[in-house]
């Protein structure tokens, strides 16, 4: 498991050297993230499903923090890693029971 690190901050340092690509994905997130038909609540709870399903710890580490932050319970949390483990089966089991698990210990939530 990779070690905790602030995935804003490492935004920042790949905007530093990839201003025009990560601008027109900063751009592309904030419209994506607000609230629409669906809540932004709703939309990091896909998230947290779709980085357990790929399997992307730094992802975890942004949107569990941001779907706590938004109202999500932990209950919530753990019912969208239980559709990545659906989509992605035994893999996402793994990967969830570590890393998710771990994060929302870290948060209490």
């Amino acid at each position: 498991m990779a070690e905790k690190f602030d995935m804003n901050e490492r935004m920042k340092a790949m905007a530093g050297e990839l201003p025009g690509v990560m601008n027109a994905l900063m751009g592309l997130h904030s419209e994506v993230v607000k609230d629409g038909a669906l809540s932004a609540r709703t939309k990091e709870l896909m998230m947290v499903g779709i980085a357990v399903a790929l399997r992307c710890e730094p992802c975890l580490w942004k949107h569990v923090p941001e779907a706590a932050s938004l109202g999500a319970t932990r209950e919530e949390i753990m019912e969208a890693v239980s559709t990545a483990i659906l989509m992605a089966g035994g893999p996402a089991v793994a990967y969830g029971s570590v890393v998710v698990l771990k994060i929302l210990d870290e948060l209490n939530v």
